[in-house]
């Protein structure tokens, strides 16, 4: 069904439906009436397209975080999830783009083809060319994530520094002295990936406070790489009794790793970190961890970027999220000395 039908049983012109939809221009109370009654008879919506150029919105909010290579990671599709679900509470769809300006297509077609009301980018380096070229063109973004540059933007994430520093004192309370941090991928760290930087900045302020003898690795997104890194760990210091690790990918791996050589946890050894909720409840014993509200942060980065369509000349704003470390069954005594 479309307007020159509707026109048609209304006995109307088909500029007049359209003005009656839109809104654009006035329409007296009883046409208005006439063709909303048979709107409603023939059950009309109108396409997005038809939406888009009545009021110059697509309802539609790109989705920008880099290509996966081999996988995404579990953490990383519960924000899309979460983004996807909190888009439909407002009425809005959601276009994902595995891209950024160095791999530039997609990326650039969602800009230029103005496919998308906005943009929600996700895995933000401490400096990130997609929020440079977004704020340059004056384009509604939302990051999850901080930039180096934090009190501009409009962004939400979380404070990982104060999280991993609160592992850390976790671990030294229960008298763990030689702690290692399992990070992100070393390439991720290479290219200022915020989260890892600000995590091992935490890890190393938090030892250095506490006087303990520590260690840092990069690993792999992937439950082998955690075991070699767990190897690894026990090889340069069997000392070891405890790690924090904001790599949940690894997680199952650094179990088996453990269990394999012998370490029953929390018993022998003490795991802790950064981690989805959920993902620390898959692990056995389950992860004492500060848990990443992925629901949460992908809720208010839309509630934020739909707050800037609605308001362009709102001053920028932003929630840095700490949640608290849940106890739960992977942390024990350590041994001081």
């Amino acid at each position: 069904m479309n307007i020159g039908e509707i026109a048609r049983r209304a006995g109307v012109s088909r500029s007049t439906v359209s003005y009656a939809l839109s809104g654009k221009r006035p329409v007296s109370d009883d046409t208005r009436r006439r063709i909303q009654q048979v709107v409603d008879e023939l059950g009309y919506r109108p396409s997005a397209s038809a939406r888009a150029l009545a009021n110059g919105r697509t309802s539609t909010i790109g989705l920008v975080f880099p290509p996966a290579g081999n996988h995404y990671t579990g953490m990383q599709l519960d924000f899309i999830g979460s983004v996807v679900e909190a888009a439909a509470a407002h009425d809005h769809d959601v276009l994902l783009s595995p891209s950024g300006v160095d791999s530039d297509r997609s990326f650039q077609r969602l800009l230029g083809e103005r496919r998308v009301d906005g943009a929600i980018l996700m895995e933000i380096r401490l400096e990130d060319d997609r929020v440079d070229h977004l704020t340059a063109l004056d384009f509604p973004f939302v990051a999850i994530g901080r930039t180096a540059r934090p009190d501009s933007g409009w962004w939400v994430g979380l404070d990982h520094t104060a999280l991993v520093e609160a592992c850390v004192h976790h671990l030294a309370d229960l008298g763990h002295c030689r702690v290692a941090f399992v990070n992100r991928p070393e390439q991720l760290l290479r290219s200022g990936y915020e989260s890892a930087h600000r995590g091992l900045d935490g890890f190393n302020k938090a030892a250095a406070e506490r006087g303990l003898t520590v260690r840092a690795y990069c690993c792999g997104d992937d439950p082998a790489a955690g075991q070699t890194c767990l190897e690894q760990i026990l090889h340069d210091d069997p000392g070891t009794t405890a790690l924090v690790t904001m790599n949940e990918a690894a997680l199952g791996g650094l179990y088996r790793g453990l269990a394999q050589a012998g370490r029953h946890v929390p018993r022998d050894f003490s795991v802790t970190g950064v981690v989805a909720g959920r993902w620390a409840e898959t692990v056995t014993p389950p992860l004492t961890a500060a848990d990443v509200p992925a629901e949460e942060m992908g809720r208010r980065a839309v509630e934020l970027l739909v707050e800037r369509l609605d308001n362009p000349a709102a001053p920028p704003r932003h929630h840095l999220l700490v949640p608290p470390v849940s106890l739960r069954a992977s942390t024990g005594p350590g041994t001081a000395g």
